[in-house]
């Protein structure tokens, strides 16, 4: 053996049968810097300590007195004799002495507990693998940081969710995964828990699926969904996020939300939508002691644009009339589609019967320019029946039976007109 390989400080030992127990045990000391195995002995060469010996450059002997002779220069070697040969036991005692030899049950014992603190290493290690694997692998991710927000975890979906790499945010202090007012306010929220238990109004403690909001790496914000937990280990306090990007989601609601209250092919408020903001418009009006115009438009020749043409073209033109009718009004006005070729427009502010006049004056001209669908040419126009708030009714469903009823008169009147209420009974626009 040379020495100058020898680990500094280690005890020598010398393990006499290469079975299951001294490859176990040569196995152990192999990793312990205060133990080297100086020899092991096996009468079969294809013992397995023997193979895992010559693997890390253990002297290796097939005869245990030769092995033994070859050790004699370290008195306070330390023999394991880990056969069933008596004879072998007085010859580690005449070489080293009694003391200095572990043998029969005692070796036995000892061989027990290495193979079972081996099984239960594997076990641990098999755990512990399973368990990284997982982490690793989840599509959520997983954040853990400790008592003062600095993050010690950062599994490989939260990198592609953040848009941060691990070693980038490790170390660093979690509330950079923030927004404002949240990133100010998250480390004075982590000391008060910690001083007081306190978690405040804005509690995410045990509360699973807190919905968020976090902040990727290039600035842009986005929601998602949080369960926080706290874990206590060797009284040290953690906590761990496990997280999802739910912004799919949001869309998904969103779209459902605004597909409920609007029309799906123009994309304007639909009639229970403009029934909710006609309700508001009055109110407003009340209070503020002002007039509101209802307008109630129909197209004019749109059913035969749809027969003759087809359906498809009718659809395009109805779009467009809705991008038209949007251009004319005001942001603080309602443009919304009653159904079929029928829309409704909510005027807040009127001020005056003339001012109504005039807004449904543009509505035609907007509506008399030709249309162009898909690569053909096509002329509609519209009848308008306009009600007012107060002067022809103070409720809403009042003012559309009104303004539905001055639209009729329109277009007996000749079409491409309007009507007021109070005038729907003349001839004269």
């Amino acid at each position: 053996m040379n020495m100058e390989t020898r680990k500094t400080h280690a005890h020598p030992v010398l393990i006499i049968g290469a079975g299951r127990g001294g490859s176990a045990l040569l196995e152990m000391f192999l990793d312990d810097d205060l133990v080297e195995v100086i020899a092991i002995a096996d009468l079969n060469p294809d013992a397995p300590g023997i193979k895992l010996a010559k693997q890390h450059g253990v002297p290796a002997y097939a005869d245990a007195g030769e092995a033994l002779r070859a050790c004699k220069d370290f008195p306070d070697c330390i023999v394991y004799n880990l056969t069933h040969d008596d004879a072998v036991a007085g010859e580690v005692s005449k070489v080293f002495g009694k003391k200095n030899a572990i043998s029969g049950l005692e070796a036995k014992l000892i061989w027990q507990m290495i193979t079972n603190l081996k099984r239960v290493k594997g076990d641990l290690e098999k755990s512990q693998g399973q368990l990284l694997a997982i982490i690793h692998h989840v599509m959520d991710g997983i954040i853990m940081i400790n008592g003062t927000g600095e993050i010690l975890g950062f599994n490989p979906a939260a990198e592609k969710i953040f848009g941060h790499l691990q070693q980038d945010v490790l170390g660093k202090n979690v509330n950079m995964l923030m927004p404002e007012p949240f990133k100010s306010e998250h480390d004075s929220y982590i000391r008060r828990y910690i001083r007081t238990g306190d978690t405040g109004e804005k509690r995410i403690l045990g509360v699973p699926g807190r919905e968020v909001t976090g902040i990727r790496k290039n600035g842009r914000q986005f929601p998602m969904e949080l369960s926080v937990s706290e874990m206590l280990l060797r009284e040290e306090r953690y906590f761990v996020g496990v997280f999802r990007d739910i912004t799919e989601r949001k869309l998904a609601e969103q779209k459902i939300e605004h597909l409920a209250h609007h029309d799906y092919l123009t994309g304007l408020p639909n009639r229970a939508l403009f029934m909710d903001r006609l309700e508001q418009s009055l109110s407003l009006a009340k209070r503020g002691n002002h007039k509101t115009a209802l307008l109630f438009l129909d197209l004019d020749s749109f059913k035969c644009i749809n027969d003759t043409l087809g359906h498809q073209t009718g659809d395009l033109l109805l779009q467009e009339v809705a991008a038209r009718l949007k251009k004319v009004v005001r942001d603080s006005d309602t443009v919304a589609r009653a159904g079929g070729d029928e829309f409704i427009l909510v005027l807040n502010d009127v001020g005056s019967h003339e001012n109504a006049s005039l807004a449904a004056k543009n509505v035609i001209a907007a509506l008399s320019e030709p249309f162009a669908l898909a690569g053909q040419s096509c002329h509609t126009g519209g009848s308008i029946g306009i009600s007012l708030f107060p002067d022809d009714a103070r409720d809403s469903t009042t003012l559309l039976i009104q303004a539905d009823e001055a639209m009729y008169a329109a277009k007996r009147n000749g079409k491409n007109t309007y009507r007021f209420f109070r005038d729907a009974g003349s001839k004269s626009a």
